[in-house]
């Protein structure tokens, strides 16, 4: 298990934000937000609650498991993350791949999304077989985010994520359409053009169509397709969820999170302290000339 002996101090949090920064830098300049949240997705997408194995862990970055049916083409991403990796080398795997989602989200107009540090990269991966299988239904999604720990909601909206990308023919089998009219803008289109059925041209794949034929899950569909608000701020904290997956902040994270929030307290104190002092005085000369 590499990066046993991870440490979340400043530094690495001062690596994170500098990683934060050149991925928005590529990821906008190579127009890769689509593939860049399917890598983040499909790492952390392997977890199994019960066994307490799988999850966002850097484990797709092995040849085993990037070659598995349903990651075809994410070795593009793995590539591009290694840019950013040599630059930030301390950084783990883990916690790129998650990064590397949460800003492709952001710099396509999406919500922002809460990011933790702390990941530990695994050398080992999963069995072929966890992620999902567009060519099936309600059930069989069910079956895939039930055994994580998400919801009904948390699937809806992180379905929503869809908004971005289109489908490669030699790498899901299914025409090259898009879901929505503009391919790298994060919105709420994706329930918007579920909801007008077939006859918009874009793509349909038998799980977005589940999401409109399931009761539960078009309850959903229908509030995300006529409130963007609402579908921002579950698709953060579903995003945020699955990011996590078998994850626990380190408690060195947690207490340098405490310790910045007190040192910002204390600087917010010391600028309002001066800002009085300034302002005291200024009406101490005032009133001293007019004497």
């Amino acid at each position: 298990m590499a990066g046993k002996g991870l440490v979340v101090d400043a530094e690495y949090l001062k690596e994170i934000e500098k990683a934060r920064r050149d991925l928005r830098a590529l990821i906008s300049n190579k127009n890769c937000a689509p593939i860049m949240l399917r890598l983040a997705w499909h790492d952390a997408g392997t977890y199994d609650a019960k066994t307490k194995t799988g999850g966002p862990n850097g484990s797709i970055r092995n040849e085993q498991e990037y070659r598995h049916a349903a990651n075809n083409g994410l070795k593009i991403a793995i590539d591009l993350c290694e840019e950013v990796k040599a630059k930030h080398p301390r950084i783990t795997y883990a916690d790129l791949y998650q990064l590397a989602g949460v800003v492709a989200v952001e710099v396509t107009g999406g919500p922002t999304i809460d990011f933790v540090p702390g990941r530990k990269d695994s050398n080992e991966s999963p069995n072929e077989g966890r992620l999902p299988d567009a060519k099936q239904g309600s059930s069989h999604l069910r079956d895939v985010f039930y055994r994580m720990g998400l919801s009904d909601k948390d699937i809806v909206a992180l379905s929503g994520g869809h908004t971005l990308g289109k489908a490669h023919p030699e790498r899901s089998g299914f025409e090259e359409k898009p879901w929505t009219k503009d391919p790298l803008k994060f919105d709420n289109s994706y329930f918007v053009e579920l909801l007008k059925g077939d006859d918009a041209g874009l793509l349909k794949l038998p799980t977005d169509k589940a999401l409109v034929e399931d009761p539960k899950f078009r309850y959903y569909v229908e509030l995300y397709a006529k409130d963007e608000e609402a579908f921002f701020k579950d698709y953060a904290e579903s995003h945020k969820k699955l990011s996590e997956l078998g994850f626990k902040p380190p408690l060195s994270c947690l207490k340098l999170s405490s310790k910045n929030a007190a040192l910002l307290a204390q600087s917010a104190v010391g600028v309002a302290v001066a800002a009085t002092v300034v302002i005291l005085s200024y009406f101490y000369e005032v009133n001293r000339k007019f004497k």
